[in-house]
Order: structure tokens, then sequence, then C-alpha cells
């Protein structure tokens, strides 16, 4: 990880967050790709991909409990950090900022219950329970 003007370089397949670890902070990725993945009994299961303008690890601000997955660098990758008391700032100069990150959680939330349900789906035809 380098540590820029404003923030965080990793290289391709350094952890940014690791699955377990306490959650005290959110993360906007400023350029480049991250892989959120979460460790199963077979290995990592791979959740999603982020791009420039996404965030992750919005979850630790508004509940103090581990991090549920494992954010890597997908190829050089920056990263800006928020801590609670800066985003709670932040949200006081801009409260649009608190409208953008439940607009993200709740695509987020609509994409799961779409993967889900799909899951579920598969699941009844597979063993014929409906």
């Amino acid at each position: 990880m380098y540590e820029g003007a404003l923030g965080h370089e990793y290289a391709d397949g350094e952890a940014i967050c690791r699955q377990g670890e306490p959650g005290d902070r959110m993360f906007i990725v400023q350029s480049g790709r991250v892989i959120v993945e979460v460790a199963s009994g077979t290995g990592a299961v791979f959740v999603t991909e982020l791009k420039g303008g996404d965030i992750f690890g919005e979850m630790a601000l508004v509940e103090r409990r581990p991090r549920s997955a494992t954010v890597r660098a997908h190829g050089p990758v920056r990263v800006l950090t928020l801590d609670k008391r800066a985003f709670l700032r932040q949200v006081h100069e801009d409260p649009s900022l608190a409208y953008r990150i439940l607009e993200t959680m709740s695509r987020r939330i609509r994409r799961l219950d779409a993967e889900l349900s799909e899951y579920r789906r598969i699941r009844s035809q597979d063993t014929g329970v409906t």
C-alpha cells in the first residue's frame, strides 16, 4: 500500500480490508477496480466488482461489527477512507451524501433479493420442492 496525498494506492491482489476484521470506516474507490469476496468452506466466493466512484464498507459506519467480506485490488487502485467522524462531518456539509449511500445500499439489497430468488427457484427445480 502506498499513501498518496489523497487516498491510498494498492497493488493488484492486495487486501484493502479483510472479512472478520473490525470495521470502523468506509471506502470510496477513486480509480481502478476492486473485487469483493466472501470466504466459504471451499475458498473465496466472488461477490462483485466495484469501480471508480463506488463505495464499500459503509455498513461499518452504521453497525460496529466485523467486516462481512474481503475486498482486494484488481489491478492498481486508489481508495479514499472515511471514518465515522469524517463521514458525519461530510453528511453535515452535504446531506445528499447520506441519501446516495442509502441508494447504493438499496440497489445492493435489490440485487441480493433477485439473486436469492433465482437461487431458490433453481434449488426448488433441482429438489422438486416448491
